[in-house]
């Protein structure tokens, strides 16, 4: 008896310590659930990624970024019956269970056992959320235990609601669409609040299998799948049988809402990018992920007018194939970036030429030369310059036509593209000086030479900042740091960045205004006279000519502003070689502007005139001396004096030549008066008994330069 009773307490002993053990193990165990949990959840993952948006002032959208293309929305968004219809169907257990549904399990490995294969899986909406969030790239045995701890971890530190959501967000819909959102706006253009019973029980029925369920592929599979989400929902009791019934009769009544690409656009969503990153720190990667929302400045208009121009052969004169352009389009009051086109058939990555530098030609002329000449006092827009072939040091300036006039003027200089006048003036003013300027408009350039005259630089210029530099003429002498962004919003609806344009006085207003009408000179009269427009147009024309190939052209521009906006056009080719050549020069690219304005004035009236500003003078229009004048004279009798000379001309009309008379004398002949704006003079004691012979030279004013002496007569009794 004594050893039956010691052999029970023995036995007993054993399975108290039996259970206690697997007591502990138990407890053990669990402890490294709850511990595995902290290991395999990376709280980063949490954070979705989000698509990026571009989109105008209007609210159009021109371009999105994105890793996975999502919008995540809040919980409360999401209608109960769409709720209903994803637990239904893939967690009817989801609001009882703590992440993993152990009688579900039980359930469906039983299943699998009668069936001797897996039929029936056991992933709650908890592990599904965890597997996609943490493990989609774990292919190792130990990936089940990792998803139930992750899902356990999940259920102990977030609400049903929190992970629901999650799980709605980050859910695959097929098709490169990600989470409830997106999907809900590309099957049924409108967003998920909107969503009825049919179209919410359609998409929870894509999570088992997207691609396979998908209504645009397989529509009836998607149809068969959506019905048995409704009777899912019956069955949970979330759905009456007539109500079943009523939605199951419907059609997937998809409306696809197809995004067209658009390649016009990506020149300018390309700025946008480069902007985000200089400006405001904002990376490409995080501009993929980070959900923002980004305003630009973007004028539709004019960016797809001047897309479609570029795609004119005509326009763009070369030897071989593959010439290349850019243009920009900058509003002139605010420096907003209105257009932009990095290349005739520019693709997002491309290289975008708006930022590239070329060599800028002649136009680097107004802003290098004329306009910081004309700051000092000893140059007006009539002072008077040389032009002839001359060497400066060991600098040989030339025209490009081989004519020289001697002497100009500074108008007549910028008007004509006299080089010859540009590079005497550089080396007048300086080139420290001239450079200053330049850096003043946020062009820096390594050249010392006076090839920066005509525009002959190591590096070149960009569009883009020839856009900026012109703008200091249109704008009473400020330039301002030209921007496409005007405003980012992170996923919040916070606005974090707000663009603008700082200005920064260059010129003096009446430097500016009278740059401008000087432009406006060279448009009308001047080397870029090519081409149509009815409007206000002030600019300048240039060339580079080809290195390898003589009297070819490399770079052709046209820089230049209207009242609205500042625009620079350049075409060439990327490679600079004997095989590529323009055979075309500047005139094209001034008719390719005139064509982008007009067609944009038709959409958008732009301005007719330049007003003059406030506080400056207007600049005198040219005055044109007459080469031929004819001079007649007598004596008259009577008056007094007794004997009167009376001299009068034709030939030279306008009421602003001065007409200088002279008398010839052995030596240096002797100048008895002048008229201004008259054709007729008295000379007074005239020696009736006496000839004497005078003539007529005609005067102008504003350069100081006397013009074609007139035939000489004689005048005697």
């Amino acid at each position: 008896m004594k050893k039956t009773t010691d052999f029970m307490k023995g036995k007993g002993k054993w399975l108290l310590l039996s259970l206690s053990f697997m007591l502990l193990l138990g407890l053990l165990g669990y402890a490294i659930i709850l511990f595995g949990g902290n290991l395999v959840v990376d709280e980063e993952n949490l954070v979705l990624d989000a698509t990026t948006t571009i989109e105008t002032e209007d609210g159009e959208v021109i371009g999105k970024l994105y890793n996975e293309n999502r919008i995540p929305i809040n919980i409360d968004r999401v209608p109960e019956h769409v709720k209903e219809a994803f637990v239904a169907v893939e967690d009817r257990r989801f609001y009882e269970h703590a992440g993993v549904d152990f009688q579900s399990v039980i359930r469906a490995v039983y299943r699998d056992i009668l069936a001797m294969s897996k039929v029936e899986g056991a992933s709650t909406i908890t592990q599904q959320l965890a597997k996609n969030l943490f493990l989609h790239n774990d292919k190792t045995w130990m990936r089940k235990t990792k998803e139930v701890m992750a899902a356990i971890y999940l259920e102990r530190n977030f609400s049903k609601d929190k992970i629901l959501e999650l799980y709605l967000n980050e859910i695959y819909f097929g098709h490169g669409w990600y989470g409830i959102e997106v999907a809900t706006q590309k099957f049924f253009s409108k967003s998920v609040e909107d969503l009825t019973l049919s179209e919410g029980a359609m998409l929870a029925g894509l999570a088992k299998a997207p691609n396979g369920y998908s209504p645009i592929n397989h529509p009836d599979r998607a149809l068969d799948r959506r019905n048995v989400v409704l009777q899912a929902m019956e069955n949970a009791g979330k759905l009456s049988t007539e109500d079943r019934i009523v939605a199951q009769g419907k059609t997937l009544g998809l409306n696809i809402k197809e995004e067209k690409p658009n390649p016009w656009t990506d020149s300018y969503i390309n700025l946008v990018i480069e902007e985000a990153e200089d400006k405001y720190q904002v990376s490409t990667n995080e501009l993929r992920r980070g959900g923002y929302r980004i305003v630009v400045n973007m004028n539709e208009n004019a960016q797809r007018i001047a897309y479609e121009k570029f795609q004119n052969e005509e326009y763009f004169p070369g030897n071989t194939s593959g010439i290349e352009g850019a243009f920009v389009m900058v509003e002139k009051d605010s420096g907003k970036v209105a257009a932009a086109i990095g290349g005739r058939e520019y693709k997002l990555g491309d290289l975008n030429r708006v930022t590239v530098k070329r060599q800028p030609g002649s136009t680097i002329k107004p802003i290098a030369v004329y306009a910081p000449a004309l700051m000092q006092k000893s140059y007006r827009p009539y002072s008077l310059l040389p032009d002839q072939k001359r060497e400066i040091g060991d600098y040989t300036a030339t025209n490009y036509d081989g004519k020289y006039e001697g002497a100009v003027s500074i108008y007549e200089a910028l008007k004509e593209s006299k080089n010859t006048t540009a590079v005497w003036l550089l080396n007048q003013i300086g080139i420290p000086y001239a450079k200053d300027y330049l850096g003043k408009m946020n062009i820096t350039i390594p050249d010392d030479g006076l090839a920066i005259a005509l525009g002959g630089l190591k590096r070149g210029i960009s569009p883009l900042k020839m856009a900026e530099s012109y703008r200091t003429f249109a704008s009473g002498g400020e330039v301002v740091d030209s921007y496409t962004i005007d405003r980012i919003y992170n996923k919040n609806g916070e606005i974090i960045f707000q663009g603008s344009g700082k200005e920064t006085a260059v010129f003096s207003p009446q430097v500016a205004w009278n740059m401008t009408e000087m432009l406006i000179g060279i448009v009308e009269e001047g080397t870029a006279t090519a081409g149509e427009y009815d409007k206000a147009l002030a600019g300048k024309t240039g060339t580079t000519e080809h290195p390898h190939v003589p009297e070819k052209v490399k770079d052709s521009w046209f820089v230049g502003y209207t009242p609205d906006y500042v625009i620079a056009l350049w075409m060439g080719y990327d490679q600079t070689d004997k095989e590529h050549y323009l055979t075309g020069g500047s005139d094209y690219p001034t008719m390719l502007t005139k064509t982008i304005l007009s067609e944009l004035d038709k959409q958008e009236p732009l301005t007719a005139s330049f007003k003059k500003p406030e506080n400056v003078e207007d600049l005198p229009e040219p005055i044109e001396l007459p080469e031929k004048i004819k001079l007649n004279g007598e004596i008259v009798f009577g008056g007094f004096p007794l004997f009167q000379g009376k001299l009068n001309w034709s030939g030279g009309e306008s009421d602003r030549i001065v007409y200088r008379i002279y008398q010839e004398k052995r030596g240096i002949d002797k100048r008895i008066g002048e008229v201004k704006g008259k054709t007729a003079f008295t000379i007074d004691n005239v020696n009736a008994f006496k000839s004497s012979s005078y003539y007529v030279v005609p005067y102008n004013p504003l350069t100081k330069l006397e013009g074609i002496k007139s035939n000489t007569v004689k005048l005697s009794r």
